[in-house]
């Protein structure tokens, strides 16, 4: 069962860094797919039109290329991958072309393909959605300095949206909606909206994410050596069984922190997680020193912060409706949450229905009255902190 297909964003065209040269009359056009004699490509620019072009430009792809998409729907057959790295100065860039809306199909994928498969630096991807895969949605292996904005993942036969391997440095993940993601071979124990898994690696960041009605978990950080900060997002709805698996396996947290006994001080910041079937947010045997600060868990199925075994610092957070009481062990630091004895603010709206409000022309949070508290001093802003 597929969880209802959310309205399409506004789509900015996004160039980064020196990816972004203008089109123009410029000399010296790079490769151009499906232009006609009317459009013009600026160097290193690959225009697409159809799938066979875009698996093609994907699997050309070199540093400095910008491979710009056409709007319209792209039914690969095979996994869209590349082993290719731009560089700090030339990324490999993936975008639509223009403002059209651009959607990769990956419902005639062979059986555990993964969508988008890329394992190299610098590519920066914005503005797509990546639906339907028979496995993972996109996964990114082993990546330093890649930059994945606006993007959606959405009804995947596993994770919506992967970092894994070692040396996953200074990546940045903003604005991805990913949502509906499912593995049916192993009964919904695995797919999560985003993971951060199997590797190692510092400075990556997550940021502006909405991550809800996976069957695992709506974000997962098992087996990851290595601190990621987790900040703007929001995770609810996580673990319901909407497609009457008989044996289902889905877990329902909203942040699961860790797994595999590592230690990791992850950064969560400004977050919020609501109407998960399990905890808010979890440890899940991480006992690094965690930074857990002004995040809300409200109506959780279980706790909303269950941190027992670990280090973790907890600040300024808010609890409240858990089907469980929040567990804290005798190592956590705690001080001005809730459970410490701070008044809980009134909520504006407990509406999850504003959640799904289309967001900003740029990508960002829309705004919303849904676990607002007005207060500066506990709790999720539920915007940008």
């Amino acid at each position: 069962m597929s969880v209802t297909r959310m309205k399409p964003r506004k789509r900015g065209r996004y160039l980064f860094g020196a990816a972004a040269i203008a089109i123009a009359g410029a000399a010296g056009l790079g490769v151009q797919y499906g232009l006609n004699p009317n459009e013009a490509a600026a160097s290193q620019e690959v225009v697409v039109g159809s799938t066979a072009e875009l698996e093609a430009a994907i699997e050309d792809a070199a540093a400095g290329t910008t491979i710009s998409v056409k709007g319209g729907t792209y039914k690969p057959t095979s996994s869209l991958h590349s082993e290719a790295s731009g560089t700090a100065s030339a990324p490999i860039t993936l975008q639509p072309y223009g403002n059209g809306e651009v959607i990769v199909d990956g419902s005639g994928l062979p059986e555990e393909s993964w969508l988008l498969a890329i394992h190299g630096s610098y590519w920066h991807v914005s503005d797509m959605t990546f639906e339907n895969s028979t496995a993972h949605g996109v996964v990114v292996t082993s990546s330093t300095g890649g930059v994945f904005k606006n993007l959606t993942t959405a009804n995947n036969g596993d994770t919506g949206f992967n970092l894994r391997g070692d040396d996953t440095v200074n990546n940045l993940v903003e604005n991805l909606d990913s949502y509906g993601n499912y593995d049916a071979a192993a009964n919904g124990e695995n797919a999560d909206g985003i993971a951060v898994k199997f590797g190692t690696g510092s400075g990556n960041v997550i940021r502006g994410a909405r991550l809800f009605e996976n069957s695992d978990d709506g974000l997962d950080f098992w087996s990851f050596a290595g601190a990621v900060r987790v900040e703007d997002s929001w995770a609810w709805s996580n673990g319901e069984n909407v497609w009457d698996d008989s044996n289902f396996q889905g877990d329902g947290n909203g942040f699961k922190l860790g797994g595999d006994d590592e230690a990791v001080p992850h950064k969560i910041i400004n977050n919020a997680a609501w109407d998960n079937v399990a905890n808010g947010f979890t440890e899940n045997s991480n006992t690094g020193q965690m930074q857990i600060y002004r995040n809300t868990a409200y109506d959780n199925g279980g706790s909303g912060f269950w941190f027992q075994t670990g280090t973790a610092r907890l600040a300024r957070n808010l609890s409240a409706e858990g089907g469980s009481a929040d567990v804290l062990g005798s190592r956590t630091v705690s001080a001005a949450n809730t459970w410490d004895g701070v008044s809980s603010p009134a909520l504006a709206s407990t509406d999850g229905s504003e959640a799904y409000t289309e967001r900003g022309s740029d990508g960002s949070l829309p705004a919303v009255d849904l676990l607002v508290t007005g207060s500066s001093a506990i709790g999720a802003t539920m915007g940008y902190l």
